[in-house]
């Protein structure tokens, strides 16, 4: 059933040797700049036309989600300056991504937010003197007091619009720069002349004011522009969280064997680095003094520690637990296998950022095509003898009829909706279109440790212990952070111990604790160290207890399955998904797993651009990808996979690259993520539907001259409101587990 990573093409495609990561300062330099203003497909085309045409560029990719272009460029050609300059020519404000930026991007937020407020007290109020002016044209309201509520109308709706509106008309001021049409351009359009012609209506004197279409246009615009906003917030680059991972300070040895701190960015390979126990290993190298246990967990997955001696290879990253050791280094800074990883991960993200969504496309000829309706408008009713003013008043009608609110709410409605049902259950979905992704896939990708296991140790036959010996050993593990001692503590407690720290446990790294009592010593360590009694005796996976009188009890580990794993993984298969096991752990501990969950297509030993091999190898065939999984050597394979999940207790960087996390032990979330992105892509569609529906049915009437500002105005409220409260049925709706099944 298992199969290891040489029977699998992944295995072909080795990580790139430290020498050729240290010579990647050869080849074309990269920059990810962060876009504003970026909304559409339109907006994407058009930067990745402009740097196309921008000599040195080796490639520029856009990342419509995270709203970040990366650039490959010859920097004897050209640089990063020049390249916000290109893109600022073609009409949008870029900066250099440095941290942080995730600031701008909540200020960004912050400020939608504000103008929101702004229009929908404004148009509150401008719609209360609306509602005066209209009851009392039934009962002939004297003209002077309504000039009067026109006039307060347009003191109230004018500077809240001229605020509240300005996000629209910067994208529609740029993209008239740079001559080119986007979806702000009618949007702005719209709202200028109906406020331009309702304030010449009010010096003249007329009834035919708009001041609260124009105002409600706004609002209700600025909530889909809102609700964008706050989605792609929470889709960041995942490969930023890796400075975290990194040491930023090293402590060097000398030619002399003086010490010194320096910082890691600075560090030469040949240079001696001392680590402590308990620090992260600043650089990849090898072990010329010292033997410790090194947590890898960050590169290979595997929960328990690898016991290191002189000679052995070590990755920044990764924390030395034990023991102090003398590092000497052969990759540092940017050519690490860390820096590998980040870089892998920035590839996968731009890859995914090509995925173009149905709103994004049909915006490229909406734009245009409303403009043209327009003018029809406004000419045809021209030359049958309207006059200027009934024409330009039919052609904002047609120009607010056809804003595209219902459209662009017609997707963050119903994220909204879905993500707030998947919360109260404890799964957190981040992507801005992860829904999406996550109803197309077909083929699901677990990894082992971490994700289908608990991925820490558990007592495996805490059964056979009597309450006194846990007791006794529980005393000693408290004193000790090793995941074993953990492991046992973790037991007492579930038992319901009481446990006494035993005083001055001393702990031998790499053997295990030992500590004096009135009857004698006792011992929590490896096997060899019982019985030898020799500190430098190797670990093994379990340990083993002494008491004073001599007596011996075993304590054996596993990483246990989730709980409901089986369950998950059988209705997957039931419902017509490809299950498959990708892990960096060894072949048997796989195996195992794979048999316990009910998984046949085990693969194991795959290191993480293993993992982007085979999951790039099914997209060929055809296949859409989830990815489920949760540690640093998964978050390229996250980022890669058309769809990813990620539990709670994964790495940072994991859960910044999977589209949804979930909470706790147990793997039935996934089947309710799953069960909801499928309605909620069903509902999308309906939602859809509803926004092409409306315009098939206002647009030809307010062509007609049957619409006026005002009744469009309300329309295009009323098709919002419908797409929203269709998009609200999905919170409380009954999804059976049946929905799940593919009908291909």
């Amino acid at each position: 059933m298992g199969r290891a990573l040489n029977a699998h093409a992944a295995a072909d495609v080795p990580l790139p040797s430290r020498a050729e990561r240290a010579n990647r300062t050869e080849r074309p330099q990269s920059v990810s700049l962060v876009v504003e203003d970026m909304h559409c497909g339109a907006c994407m085309t058009t930067i990745e036309r402009a740097l196309r045409r921008t000599p040195g560029v080796r490639e520029g990719r856009v990342n419509l989600s995270t709203r970040r272009v990366s650039i490959a460029f010859d920097a004897a050609v050209t640089d990063s300056q020049a390249l916000v300059d290109v893109i600022g020519a073609a009409g949008f404000k870029a900066a250099e991504a440095i941290e942080g930026s995730s600031e701008q991007e909540n200020r960004r937020a912050d400020d939608l937010l504000r103008r929101l407020g702004v229009a929908g007290f404004a148009a509150a109020n401008v719609m209360l003197l609306s509602v005066s002016v209209w009851a009392g044209a039934a009962s002939d309201m004297d003209a002077a007091a309504a000039s009067l509520f026109h006039w307060l109308s347009a003191l109230i709706a004018m500077p809240a619009i001229a605020y509240s509106a300005q996000p629209f008309f910067r994208s529609a001021k740029a993209a008239i720069g740079a001559r080119r049409l986007n979806m702000d351009v009618p949007i702005s359009l719209g709202i200028v002349l109906a406020t331009g012609m309702s304030l010449f209506q009010t010096f003249r004197g007329s009834h035919q004011v708009y001041f609260d279409a124009a105002i409600m246009l706004t609002f209700f615009l600025l909530i889909g522009r809102y609700l964008d906003e706050h989605v792609r917030l929470k889709a960041r680059g995942a490969a930023e969280n890796l400075i975290g991972l990194k040491s930023l300070t090293a402590t060097v040895i000398g030619s002399d064997g003086t010490a010194r701190r320096m910082a890691a960015r600075a560090l030469t390979p040949g240079m001696r680095v001392q680590v402590a126990a308990g620090e992260r290993i600043p650089v990849d190298g090898r072990i010329v003094e010292g033997e410790s246990e090194i947590d890898e967990s960050l590169i290979t997955g595997e929960t328990l520690p690898r016991w290191a001696k002189p000679g052995a290879d070590v990755h920044a990253g990764t924390v030395n637990m034990t023991r102090a050791v003398t590092v000497q280094a052969t990759a540092t800074d940017d050519s690490t296998l860390l820096a590998e990883i980040a870089r892998l991960m920035q590839a996968a993200e731009q890859g995914r950022g090509q995925y173009v969504r149905l709103a994004d496309r049909a915006s490229r000829l909406y734009a245009p095509a409303v403009h043209v309706l327009g003018a029809l408008t406004f000419a045809g009713w021209m030359l049958a003898g309207a006059g200027w003013e009934l024409s330009l008043t039919y052609a904002v009608a047609v120009l607010i009829i056809t804003c595209p609110c219902a459209l662009a709410l017609a997707v963050p409605a119903v994220q909204v909706a879905a993500t707030s049902r998947l919360f109260a259950k404890g799964v957190i979905v981040k992507a801005a279109d992860g829904l999406e992704r996550l109803a197309e896939v077909d083929t699901v990708v677990f990894d082992k440790t971490g994700t289908l296991t608990r991925g820490e140790p558990v007592l495996r036959n805490g059964s056979e212990l009597s309450d006194a010996v846990l007791a006794k050993a529980a005393s000693l593990a408290v004193a000790s952070r090793h995941p074993y001692s953990r492991a046992v503590v973790r037991a007492a407690r579930e038992r319901g111990l009481t446990i006494a720290a035993a005083s001055g446990v001393v702990e031998i790294p790499g053997s295990g604790l030992a500590a004096a009592s009135p009857a004698g010593e006792i011992r929590l360590g490896s096997a060899e160290w019982i019985k030898s009694g020799d500190p430098s005796g190797g670990r093994t996976g379990s340990l083993r207890f002494a008491d004073a009188n001599g007596e011996i009890a075993n304590f054996e580990f596993e990483d246990a399955v989730r709980p409901g794993a089986r369950d998950v993984v059988s209705a997957l298969k039931l419902a017509g998904y490809r299950v498959a096991l990708l892990s960096g752990d060894r072949e048997t501990t796989v195996n195992a797993v794979a048999q316990a969950v009910g998984i046949a297509d085990a693969w194991a030993g795959i290191k993480p651009n293993g993992k982007i091999c085979f999951i790039e190898d099914l997209k060929a065939r055809g296949r859409k990808v989830l990815m489920v999984g949760d540690g640093l050597n998964d978050a390229p394979a996250l980022a890669a996979a058309h769809a990813s999940l990620s539990p709670s207790t994964a790495a940072d960087i994991s859960q910044t690259a999977a589209d949804a996390v979930f909470q706790g032990q147990p793997l039935a979330p996934i089947l309710e993520t799953m069960t909801v992105a499928r309605a909620a892509q069903r509902m999308s569609f309906e939602n859809f539907a509803i926004a092409i529906g409306y315009n098939v049915v206002f647009v030809p009437l307010a062509m007609a001259g049957y619409v006026t500002p005002l009744i469009a105005a309300l329309a295009m409220s009323l098709s919002s409101i419908a797409v929203t409260a269709n998009a609200l049925r999905l919170r409380g709706r009954n999804l059976p587990l049946e929905s799940l099944r593919r009908t291909a």
